[in-house]
């Protein structure tokens, strides 16, 4: 077959395979080439094996389905990593390196007040592995793109140097492989495996809690690792000191390296986040229409992907354009109203506009009344509509200690009782935190 009407027929196939499942249609998706074709067989050619591992896990059955009704035979499809990629893979120095999600990269990764310090942190681990923040300690709820920073700071490791050694694991695939080990009697070659890496990632690392064996294991694993100036990297659902069953000297040495929160991203990083998630998959949405999503979802990212989705889905099965009245209807009923996640960011940043404050002003050691009652007022509210501890308060507020905010918190509290405009300010600016946008 001429080259030619190759690239036709596969272009049409991409078109296909697009129309068929618009939610795990990527723009990368043009750099996809044919390594082989004949009458019964396509193979496709991706440049690395990220995007072979998401095209295998995601797509066989959508590109099958487009080659076959688009050639009109019954065609088998396969993907390949391009053939100057294999010779490399092939030379290094050992083989299971991690499935990295080709979406999780840093150039798609939404910056907001609620992740900087851990995007800022990953970024620094890239560039130079073992010698900034080891460990690194990434927490915060499900949903708010740890693991995508975790794949960031792998991808871009091994861009840089394509010999690095990387682990990167879930806690509980860490254990399954430990408990296999001893089972097979081959500690020895699971304690090679995880403690010659040059980088060792795990994600949700609170799984290690109540498994004695495990911590005791991991526990040598990450001495092991550190005084090799070797980098580790972890995710939890809650900071280490918190973690409960955990052993004491796995939370001293979790809290050894920098331990950076991610908070529920802001309104306008949910637009923002809707929007990047819709141009991943060469999708084009109005303005009015990732406002509407972002008012819509506030809990996390996934279910903010998912609502794209449920809209791309009706439209798809319509045959309608995707209209601000067709994205009403797909997620009416879809998203239940929810009580809002409340960060101290929401609250500070509520204070602020309402002051007329800078957020720089209430970190800083100005005590002038005009500074110090929006800060106190940030404490008390954050005592009140939070979980945060008074020493997580005062972090958030230019590092202050725990009798600072305890004493805010009394003082605006007395102020509340005795000052109707206090009262009257507090349930205000109470409402404006807590009460979900309406669409």
């Amino acid at each position: 077959m001429a080259t030619r009407e190759v690239e036709n027929i596969f272009a049409d196939i991409l078109e296909r395979a697009r129309a068929l499942d618009p939610v795990n249609t990527r723009t990368w998706f043009d750099k996809l080439t044919v390594s082989h074709m004949d009458g019964g067989s396509l193979e496709i050619s991706c440049p690395d094996e990220a995007t072979l591992q998401f095209l295998r896990s995601n797509c066989m059955s959508s590109f099958t389905r487009a080659a076959q009704q688009i050639t009109g035979h019954l065609v088998g499809v396969d993907f390949s990593v391009e053939q100057h990629k294999r010779f490399l893979r092939r030379s290094r120095p050992r083989e299971g390196g991690p499935n990295l999600h080709p979406d999780y990269i840093f150039d798609n990764f939404v910056v907001g007040p609620c992740n900087r310090l851990a995007h800022a942190s990953c970024v620094a681990v890239s560039q130079s592995p073992g010698n900034t923040y080891n460990p690194l300690f990434l927490y915060g709820s499900a949903g708010l793109g740890k693991t995508h920073l975790l794949h960031a700071v792998c991808c871009e490791t091994k861009r840089k140097s394509d010999k690095a050694v990387i682990q990167f694991l879930s806690c509980e695939d860490f254990v399954n492989r430990f408990i296999r080990a001893i089972e097979e009697g081959d500690l020895a070659g699971f304690q090679s495996q995880f403690r010659t890496v040059d980088m060792l990632v795990i994600d949700d690392v609170q799984f290690l809690r109540e498994r004695e064996q495990s911590q005791e294991e991991f526990f040598h694993t990450f001495n092991t690792l550190y005084s090799n100036s070797k980098q580790i990297i972890l995710s939890a659902d809650s900071p280490p000191g918190k973690i409960p069953a955990m052993e004491e000297r796995l939370t001293s040495r979790f809290n050894w390296g920098l331990v950076a929160r991610i908070d529920p991203p802001s309104y306008e990083t949910r637009v923002a986040i809707v929007q990047k998630k819709a141009h991943l998959r060469g999708l084009s949405i109005c303005d009015e229409i990732a406002e509407y999503i972002a008012r819509k979802v506030h809990a996390n990212i996934r279910e903010l992907e998912g609502a794209l989705t449920t809209i791309y889905a009706v439209a798809s099965t319509t045959g309608e354009q995707i209209t601000i009245e067709l994205a009403r209807r797909a997620l009416d009923g879809q998203i239940e109203p929810a009580t809002r996640h409340i960060s101290i960011t929401d609250i500070i940043e509520v204070v602020t506009n309402h002051f007329d404050v800078r957020l720089t002003d209430l970190q800083s050691k100005k005590r002038s009344q005009s500074i110090a009652e929006p800060r106190q007022i940030c404490m008390y509210l954050a005592r009140n509509l939070t979980k945060h501890s008074l020493e997580e308060v005062g972090g958030h507020l230019g590092g202050r200690d725990h009798t600072t905010v305890m004493h805010a918190c009394s003082k605006i509290g007395e102020a509340r009782s005795s000052n109707p405009k206090m009262h009257a300010l507090l349930n205000e600016l109470t409402k404006q935190i807590t009460q979900a946008p309406q669409a």
